[in-house]
């Protein structure tokens, strides 16, 4: 696959579609990548027959590298080259690509190390010290998401032994890195390699004491999961604010809109009367929309919504883009279809990076509200509880409305209490009394 994202170095593969032999169509789902971002899967670059497949399921593979080889319909199977051992050290010798027809989607860690080693020496040649004084260099250009990590760990890259392409510093590298008690952190704490939780030491209980149970390794999303919400806690001074909302006139005008949205291909829902408020009250408080660099405030321009959606395999957050240029029907659209795409593995990277606020809706499931954790590098999370009629007092009296809480999670390193609450009554204020020409 080509790079996908300018901050992606690599990916896991999740699975192959196709087998070897099988006949692939040009464009035709070829195999299942996860990567920092992103699930999806990849299309055939070419029609012909996959003769090879050199990355299993479950490999991470940097960006560029063969993963597999197809025969093109009008030529005959690629000879396999064989590197011959020399006594000095040589550049590794390209994967086979014939006319095109190689797979790409990573490059293998192992296929990018240091090239063959020379038989009976410790001596680096010229050629491969140049190579290592080179890969020292390359080393220090990583993804922003390393680099921001290394800052707030104050950990100078170069020191960290990269294993992405060309020595690149991945985030694993890092996370291992900071998990054997480097940068600045004792020994043992830190990121647990395969849960992603801060831990002091792992004990594993014997086959005797375990009973009845099941072990299945971490799938590549969920350690990306667990690694992204262990970073997040540990870089942001979480609060939470609770508040109760009636959407009883965003029900009324939901009933009574609803079937003219229908008859423009869109489903008018609560998520987007949020959508619209939060987006407003992002205008009044700018500071909420913005994040952190170091001891920079970087106030965003454009309102990027992120809008949380729960898969079979895990939680993925893809991204509305200049939400704010959106009216109410185009946010209900927007909505619908990055919710469909995103359950279907169709999402681009770049749809789900560079959001500047995120809404998460744990209440589809019934729960009352949730505390959730903020989306780095954001500085605010909007959480939606269950909305439902409920008994509420109004001058004196037992009125049935149709209530919901509403939390917003944010960063008290940048958002004092007080601006949080005052931005969550704005939108509770908008909701209760929303303007029907918005509509």
């Amino acid at each position: 696959m080509p790079q996908m994202g300018e901050s992606i170095a690599e990916g896991t593969i999740v699975r192959w579609i196709k087998k070897v032999g099988d006949q692939v169509d040009r464009d035709e789902p070829l195999f299942e990548i996860t990567t920092d971002k992103v699930d999806a899967e990849i299309p055939s670059p070419a029609a012909g027959i996959l003769t090879e497949i050199t990355a299993k399921e479950g490999d991470t593979v940097s960006v560029n590298s063969v993963v597999g080889t197809i025969q093109l319909a009008d030529e005959e199977p690629p000879s396999r080259l064989k590197p011959a051992l020399t006594t000095e050290a040589t550049e590794p010798l390209p994967a086979p690509s014939p006319r095109g027809g190689a797979v790409k989607a990573g490059a293998s860690t192992q296929s990018q190390g240091d090239g063959f080693a020379s038989a009976g020496s410790t001596t680096p040649a010229p050629a491969r010290q140049a190579r290592l004084d080179d890969d020292d260099n390359r080393r220090q250009k990583s993804s922003p998401l390393v680099r921001r990590i290394a800052r707030e760990n104050q950990v100078d890259v170069a020191q960290i032994a990269g294993s992405g392409l060309a020595g690149r510093v991945t985030k694993q590298d890092i996370l291992n890195y900071l998990d054997r008690g480097q940068g600045g952190r004792g020994k043992g704490e830190g990121l647990s390699k395969e849960s992603g939780l801060s831990v002091q030491e792992t004990v594993r209980p014997s086959a005797g004491t375990e009973g009845r149970s099941e072990i299945q390794p971490l799938s590549a999303m969920r350690k990306k999961i667990a690694e992204h919400m262990v970073l997040s806690k540990r870089t942001s001074a979480h609060v939470h604010s609770v508040f109760h909302v009636d959407f009883s006139d965003v029900e009324g005008i939901r009933q009574h809109k609803k079937e003219e949205y229908a008859r423009l291909g869109a489903k008018l829902t609560y998520m987007a009367f949020i959508a619209k408020a939060v987006i407003d009250g992002l205008r009044r408080y700018p500071i909420v929309n913005a994040s952190l660099d170091g001891d920079n405030i970087v106030f965003r321009k454009d309102v990027n919504l992120g809008i949380a959606v729960a898969l079979e395999t895990g939680l993925i957050v893809p991204v509305i883009r200049n939400a704010d240029e959106k009216n109410l029907l185009g946010l209900s659209r927007a909505i619908a279809d990055v919710a469909e795409r995103a359950r279907n593995k169709q999402l681009k990277p770049d749809e789900v990076h560079g959001g500047t606020f995120t809404i998460t809706n744990p209440g589809q499931f019934g729960a009352q509200f949730g505390m959730p954790i903020i989306n780095q590098p954001q500085v605010a999370i909007l959480g939606v509880g269950t909305i439902e009629k409920r008994p509420l007092v109004i001058d004196d009296a037992i009125a049935i409305r149709t209530m919901a809480y509403l939390t917003l999670g944010f960063d008290h390193r940048l958002i004092d209490g007080a601006v949080a609450d005052q931005f969550m009554a704005d939108i509770k204020q908008r909701l209760e009394h929303f303007d029907p020409s918005q509509v």
